[in-house]
């Protein structure tokens, strides 16, 4: 098991966030946290990368404990994020937003580089000196990706992956995530197109109000109508 989180509380201030989280990644998965807004999924990746202080439960990652260590500390194990509303650095070049994330600290073997992402996004290839804050909403979130994808991180965490975004840029960042999951990599990503996730996806934890309360494969998702009606909205 990759990522698996256990029993997990949060807080903000006096007031609870997370009750008792449960959520695994295997290696090469794609585990998606799904539910409506406000109901725990960004907390749950904050709390997972150490950007959150947690009062009860356990984050491990690769078979070693990660619950009480600093973000940064974390972030070099090989998780990769991918921030809701990206983040990007907005006063540097596309091509020094990808330069300034590059590291290669589990030492892979093809590792991902300024050309391997420009070949993935032939877009910021075009824009790559142009500032971030030049770049469309589609475009930020290439690069947000990329950024995060030049860590070489074992595990790519995407919150909201495809939100505001048209939706031919929408299906470019579909297109994208399931080739990096067709050459192994881990995913974990939050997103509201169910329709996307069950046909990217392995397995799903469905999140109301800071636990989960169902877990299960595509399969199972899809066919259950009244479950996605009930706390998906669909």
């Amino acid at each position: 098991m990759m990522l698996r989180v256990r029993d997990l509380e949060a807080f903000y201030g006096a007031s609870q966030a997370l009750f008792g989280m449960e959520l695994s990644v295997d290696a090469g998965e794609v585990v998606t946290l799904m539910g409506r807004n406000g109901m725990g999924k960004t907390t749950t990746v904050h709390a997972v990368m150490g950007l959150l202080e947690t009062r009860r439960g356990i984050v491990e990652f690769e078979g070693s404990r990660v619950d009480q260590m600093a973000s940064f500390r974390i972030a070099r194990l090989g998780l990769g994020l991918v921030p809701e509303g990206r983040q990007i650095f907005p006063n540097l070049s596309v091509r020094e937003n990808l330069l300034a994330a590059a590291a290669n600290r589990s030492a892979r073997a093809n590792p991902w580089t300024i050309e391997r992402a420009f070949e993935f996004f032939p877009r910021l290839a075009e824009r790559q000196r142009n500032m971030g804050n030049q770049l469309s909403g589609g475009e930020q979130q290439m690069l947000a990706v990329g950024r995060a994808l030049m860590t070489n991180p074992k595990l790519l965490i995407l919150d909201e992956a495809t939100e505001g975004l048209a939706p031919l840029v929408r299906y470019e960042i579909w297109s994208c995530l399931g080739r990096l999951k067709r050459e192994g990599q881990a995913i974990l990503v939050i997103d509201k197109n169910v329709g996307a996730l069950i046909g990217l996806a392995d397995r799903h934890h469905i999140v109301e109000k800071g636990r989960v309360v169902w877990s299960g494969t595509s399969d199972a998702l899809a066919r259950d109508k009244e479950l996605q009606h009930r706390y998906l909205g669909v």
